[in-house]
């Protein structure tokens, strides 16, 4: 007979990078990258949902966009222009063929908790980082 180890799959994962939470200052631009990997083929549609609620792009609110390049690895990135408080909260990234992946989003008036103090110095997320954990991910 044959062993379950010759029909072996890798099930499609979802990352979102810097997961698990983020913080941003109010008035910047939120960028969430959700990246879908070893999927046989680019999921049908990715849902990006706040709080549990599917995002409209053409809400009233304005200035969100999202962009999705498919490949060996399918790439999502939603921009939130302006962020202000009330974008606060968990924002999940729902792809049509892999679990959800969801990432915790702190919109902050211009100062850091003490969580993210260190050494004098705040922590901030650095776009140059994501880029080359992005090309990393993509070669």
């Amino acid at each position: 007979m044959y062993s379950d180890s010759h029909f072996y799959f890798s099930e499609p994962k979802t990352e979102i990078l810097g997961a698990p939470e983020l913080f941003i200052n109010r008035g910047s631009t939120i960028n969430l990258t959700c990246v879908v990997l070893q999927s046989p083929e680019p999921p049908a549609y990715i849902f990006w949902n706040h709080n549990d609620a599917i995002i409209s792009y053409d809400s009233s609110r304005g200035g969100v966009s999202v962009v999705t390049e498919k490949g060996d690895s399918t790439t999502s990135f939603l921009l939130v222009q302006e962020a202000k408080p009330s974008d606060s909260g968990r924002y999940t990234c729902n792809p049509s063929n892999a679990q959800p992946k969801s990432i915790t989003v702190h919109v902050l008036n211009g100062e850091y908790p003490a969580a993210m103090q260190h050494g004098g110095q705040a922590k901030q997320p650095r776009l140059y980082s994501l880029l080359l954990c992005l090309c990393l991910l993509l070669y």
